[in-house]
């Protein structure tokens, strides 16, 4: 059984762990960053552009693996998976029909913009009917590619993550009492919620709000939260040895987004033993426990968001036994040797490696 991963530059410190584990468990597996294999249009690198069919045939000649899994879903490597004849997997990490939606109006809207956004979901959907199947990472997005592809075989795959470089790291210096966000403003459905801060910052002048992150939503988001003296920007960190020093630190995390399906930074928060508060949408629900390991809000909720915080800010002893909660909870639901084996067995169960690999 060999199982050739593609994946983006971004994902490759997950997916070691992953690739890691299938090894583990018997499957000769291969990750590579697909930009490093196949690149194209959009990239301006065009010296690459006339080598990089040679590279992913020389890679698939070589291995000669009986499933290919992308991360992806519009990149060229992805597409030039789908043209090999090889049955491909892809992990869906996000709601990809929405993410191209807010895309078209709000960032691009020029005409190379459009170009490029037009070009991505032609890839993007013929990976999908290609396929052989496709892995969201939450149940929630299991509904959403059903409603688009009903005949499709799925299988929820959440994403794994290691206990055991989640503890604590003294470093970081902030004022306490505080909050701490840790999330991307590269979608603006996440990351317009977050503008539900201002009457939190408002009514909790006492408490620091510290926000890690970035994206090309920054701009939307700063100027209004930046008003607030207890509202500050600390860009992004170094993953994930100065996440570990932040997460550390604060008090209490907060995730306020709009759409999400299976933020790893939820269960790192909580791998860390730090009490959540969440907007309850998406995949968000099926990562923690309501009332246990955290408090659920619902979206554009400021009052409500008010309330936990606060509870959790004056009750320490509730700070650390939903903290501690969190963590036993993750560990024994999201460790990369649950998800490979749980991976593994939806190959087999839906025939994708008996059929291809006999």
């Amino acid at each position: 059984m060999k199982i050739l991963i593609g994946g983006s530059p971004s994902k490759i410190f997950h997916l070691k762990e992953f690739k890691d584990k299938l090894t583990e468990f018997g499957a000769e597996t291969k990750l590579v960053i697909d930009t490093e294999i196949y690149e194209g249009f959009p990239s301006r690198n065009l010296r690459k552009w006339f080598q990089t069919k040679k590279k992913f045939n020389e890679l698939i000649d070589k291995f000669k693996p009986d499933v290919i899994l992308v991360d992806r879903q519009h990149a060229l490597f992805d597409v030039a998976a789908i043209e090999s004849h090889i049955p491909v997997a892809i992990m869906l990490r996000g709601d990809y029909w929405s993410e191209i939606k807010w895309a078209r109006e709000t960032l691009y809207k020029g005409l190379i913009k459009k170009a490029v956004i037009k070009i991505k979901a032609n890839r993007a959907e013929k990976c999908f009917e290609k396929s052989e199947m496709i892995f969201p990472i939450c149940k929630h997005l299991e509904k959403i590619v059903e409603e688009n592809y009903p005949d499709k075989k799925t299988a929820t795959m959440y994403q794994g993550i290691s206990p055991q470089i989640w503890y604590p790291s003294k470093g970081m210096q902030l004022k306490h009492p505080c909050v701490g966000l840790l999330q991307s403003a590269m979608i603006w459905g996440k990351a317009e919620e977050m503008l539900v801060l201002e009457k939190v910052l408002e009514s909790m002048p006492n408490v620091t709000f510290y926000w890690v992150g970035d994206g090309p939503y920054r701009d939307k988001i700063l100027p209004i939260l930046e008003k607030y003296d207890n509202f500050k920007w600390l860009g992004p960190l170094q993953y994930p040895d100065k996440v570990r020093e932040y997460l550390t630190e604060i008090d209490v995390y907060a995730l306020v987004s709009g759409i999400d399906m299976s933020p790893l930074t939820l269960q790192e928060a909580q791998l860390m033993r730090k009490p959540v508060v969440a907007t309850n949408v998406g995949g968000i629900p099926e990562l923690m426990k309501d009332n246990e390991t955290g408090f659920l809000v619902e979206k554009g909720n400021s009052e409500e968001w008010i309330k936990k915080l606060s509870i959790l800010i004056d009750d320490k002893q509730k700070r650390e036994d939903m903290g501690n909660n969190g963590r036993k909870f993750v560990e024994e639901n999201f460790s990369w040797n649950k998800i490979a084996k749980e991976f593994l067995k939806d190959l087999e169960k839906n025939k994708i490696l008996r059929k291809f690999s006999s």
